[in-house]
């Protein structure tokens, strides 16, 4: 937990999203990547304006995804270097990650690593499950052993457990509880609960039953909006926050500014009635 507090020192920290517009080589790539840049420096603007905590950056238009065994293209990792560098250079003084889909997390190191970003989202940490894409396989034991190759030990791994867009059929005799301490000794830096997808609210059964069962920070990684904001203070420890900060609230709106502003007021409003 000291880790995560050197990095989030206020309480609830706010992560924004960046959702990159489709990359070259992907089958809604538009063409221009000038456009897909001035796109993640103009929202990148607004979340410094607007005071967030930190900034993900996540490449959520490559749909359909695909995963690194399948061919995933050196384009993408190059890009997204890129975009990282764009924000490190709009947002030096807050933590800034990233996360390439779909489980591209040594790609996702490698671009932390090259553009001094604090963390990675990273998706089959522990556990397999199937998604959409297809199978995503537990990575810890290979993914931390990349991360102490490139010398990138100080890049923080957040972990999602019990992952949204995937069925965990497979794994449900283990419990998110179980799932958590697994994630915990295979030296997860934190951990992530989502809904069932984009944009669903996480389930509060599963922040309670986590509760007390890890010394991990736990962060919400979806659904989150200014009236369920309440609900989840003091079951977790922050937020990534994407589509509710979107034109009415879905992900693949434009960035809204004034939804921006309106939540962060509201976190600092509760910062100052809360203090944790």
């Amino acid at each position: 937990m000291s880790k995560f507090l050197s990095l989030f020192p206020k309480s609830f920290p706010i992560i924004g999203m960046i959702h990159a517009q489709a990359l070259p080589g992907t089958p809604l790539y538009k063409g221009s990547l000038d456009a897909i840049l001035k796109q993640v420096r103009d929202e990148a603007k607004i979340y410094r304006e607007c005071g967030v905590d930190g900034l993900l950056v996540e490449n959520m238009h490559d749909i359909p995804y695909i995963r690194p065994r399948d061919g995933l293209g050196p384009e993408i990792t190059a890009v997204m270097t890129r975009i990282a560098m764009e924000v490190r250079e709009i947002l030096p003084d807050i933590p800034c990650g990233v996360q390439i889909l779909a489980g591209c997390n040594r790609e996702a190191l490698a671009v932390a690593k090259a553009c001094q970003l604090q963390f990675i989202r990273a998706e089959g940490f522990v556990f397999g499950h199937l998604a959409d894409e297809g199978y995503i396989d537990a990575c810890a034991g290979s993914l931390l052993r990349y991360r102490k190759e490139i010398d990138a030990n100080d890049v923080f791994v957040i972990t999602d457990i019990k992952k949204k867009h995937s069925s965990h059929a497979i794994t449900s005799d283990v419990s998110i509880a179980e799932t958590a301490h697994a994630a915990d000794f295979f030296l997860s830096d934190g951990l992530i609960v989502t809904g069932s997808s984009t944009g669903c609210s996480a389930d509060q059964n599963d922040l309670q039953l986590l509760h007390g069962k890890t010394n991990l920070p736990i962060i919400i990684g979806s659904g989150l909006t200014l009236d369920n904001l309440t609900n989840y203070w003091g079951m977790a420890h922050g937020a990534i926050v994407g589509s509710h900060f979107k034109e009415n609230g879905h992900w693949s709106s434009q960035l809204c500014r004034k939804r921006v502003r309106t939540f962060m007021e509201g976190i600092e409003t509760l910062r100052q009635q809360r203090p944790s």
